[in-house]
């Protein structure tokens, strides 16, 4: 059953999630609700003098409860409530001789509620990151959904912006008077019965001071990696299957990579959750361990103690380890290490920054790994790219014209007729045209004949070749397979990845 939004509409925000219940739509003259609490006659009571009708309640859990509120975006009357006051050039200003104890209590008391608001929208609509820019005239305030940034709001008057900045410095105990040179800091928040962390990062502008704060909602992502798996994360069967063959290999070394933001962490966390066991031990390094798995041994990073990435896996060796994950190699003293335990009888999980299969070996020779080592040690690698997935409830036929599709590397007497599909918007996906993210990727398996060319240092050209002669699909082919499929759209398979460069 959906909701009913135009009469959910009706109702005030702070209503629908105190009662926690949801407008399903009318039936016979009465009001259908999906309640989590449908046994309770106050809150049905409630609900029925507001609306002046009977209502028919129906019961869903808690969880069913918060991811429809995430998907209808009912949150966002909270947000344009709390803000509605500081937007626009008609704002009252109050002057400058009438400024007292009183008006300043006020006006803090406003801006904190326009922050508290900002981020408690942004923790519903499931945003990573809240980033508030300042121009010459306005705040704009903005949210990263899904890897792309979205208005969260109205644009705000400039004049509130110090407020602001100042109101997140003081959650996350910066210096207030410093504003020349950036500022990192963290705090931590109680929404709806969860504690989240949030990350702050503030940088000065031309027009003023800028600030990201970046959404750790471990509670979620603990709910959410519980049940993760790698069926989950959107790859084909074929990558699926050989990621689950070389992760349960006894000694080795297996490879994520892709750019920041591209899930390669949540790649090798649901490899974890399906390797988990009781006979072996599993320890990770991290920075910063994002989920607890439970049975498995994970380290935290701390630059500032000397615990980095290459002294906590020193350690880890002799630990007596069955597997490692490193959550990234940054550096040759971590590569060496990692290529040796590798090499010692260990499978090593880890990622690395490069573009596709192919860079990784250069980028280890760059940081002065000895190839022969590395190629021994490697078993395979996995490249990765996220791309939105298309709203079911609103996406669009259409056809591309010849040109369209010889741009895009497709045949046009093979596709000139098929059904492709484009993003619309509809109050499901907060008019986006797109819900939801999925994996797609490539995957080399380091056969004896490809070793040797990578030994004999071949072009990568010819290396390509002879991965395509074995059987190897790039990450192009992948993403196409998921737009003739109706599941993305060519305009975001473009942003992640190139037609002349992947064919």
């Amino acid at each position: 059953m959906r909701i009913d939004l135009e009469t959910a509409k009706l109702f005030p925000p702070e209503m629908i999630y105190r009662l926690k219940f949801l407008p399903l739509g009318w039936k016979d003259g009465r009001l259908q609700v999906a309640m989590v609490e449908p046994e309770n006659p106050i809150y049905l009571e409630e609900i029925e003098d507001f609306i002046n009708s009977r209502v028919l309640p129906v019961k869903i859990s808690p969880d069913e409860f918060e991811e429809e509120l995430r998907r209808a975006d009912l949150v966002k009357g909270v947000l344009e409530e709390a803000s509605a006051e500081f937007a626009g050039e008609e704002v009252m200003e109050v002057a400058e001789e009438e400024v007292s104890v009183e008006t300043l209590t006020l006006q803090e008391a406003s801006i904190v509620k326009l922050v508290n608001s900002i981020v408690f929208t942004a923790v519903h609509r499931g945003a990573s990151d809240i980033h508030i820019e300042a121009t010459d005239r306005v705040v704009k305030v903005k949210y990263r959904i899904d890897g792309v940034l979205y208005p969260a709001m109205e644009p705000i008057h400039k004049k509130f912006h110090a407020g602001i900045i100042s109101r997140i410095k003081v959650m996350a105990d910066l210096d207030i008077a410093e504003r020349r040179i950036p500022q990192d800091g963290r705090f931590q928040l109680k929404i709806k019965g969860k504690k989240i962390d949030f990350r702050v990062s503030i940088l000065p502008g031309i027009h003023g001071e800028e600030c990201v704060i970046r959404i750790l909602d471990k509670e979620y992502l603990a709910s959410s990696f519980k049940e993760l798996t790698l069926d989950k994360l959107g790859f084909d069967q074929e990558i699926i299957s050989k990621i689950r063959k070389h992760i349960r290999l006894p000694y080795g070394m297996f490879l994520v990579t892709g750019p920041t933001g591209s899930g390669k962490t949540t790649t090798l966390y649901a490899a974890l959750n399906e390797i988990v066991t009781e006979e072996e031990k599993i320890i990770t390094i991290e920075d910063p361990v994002e989920y607890n798995i439970p049975g498995i041994l994970q380290i935290p990073v701390n630059e500032k103690k000397g615990l980095t990435f290459a002294r906590g896996l020193r350690s880890i060796l002799r630990h007596d380890p069955d597997r490692i994950m490193v959550g990234e190699i940054r550096d040759p003293e971590t590569a060496e290490i990692a290529v040796q335990a590798a090499l010692t009888g260990h499978l090593v999980m880890t990622t690395v920054h490069a573009n596709n299969v192919f860079d990784v070996i250069s980028r280890f020779v760059h940081m002065g790994v000895d190839l022969h080592s590395l190629v021994s040690a490697l078993n395979a690698v996995l490249a990765q790219r996220l791309v939105r997935r298309l709203c079911p409830y609103c996406k669009v036929e259409t056809h591309l014209a010849k040109e369209e599709l010889e741009a895009n590397g497709l045949d046009p007497a093979k596709y000139s007729d098929h059904v492709f599909y484009r993003p619309s918007g509809c109050d499901f996906c907060s008019n986006t045209g797109y819900r939801g993210r999925m994996a797609i990727g490539e995957f080399l398996e380091l056969s004896d004949t490809i070793k040797e060319m990578i030994v004999e240092r071949k072009p990568a050209r010819l290396i390509k070749q002879e991965a395509r002669r074995q059987g190897m699909r790039f990450i192009r082919e992948s993403g196409v397979d998921k737009v003739l499929a109706g599941e993305t759209s060519l305009d975001e398979l473009n942003k992640v990845t190139f037609v002349s460069l992947e064919k």
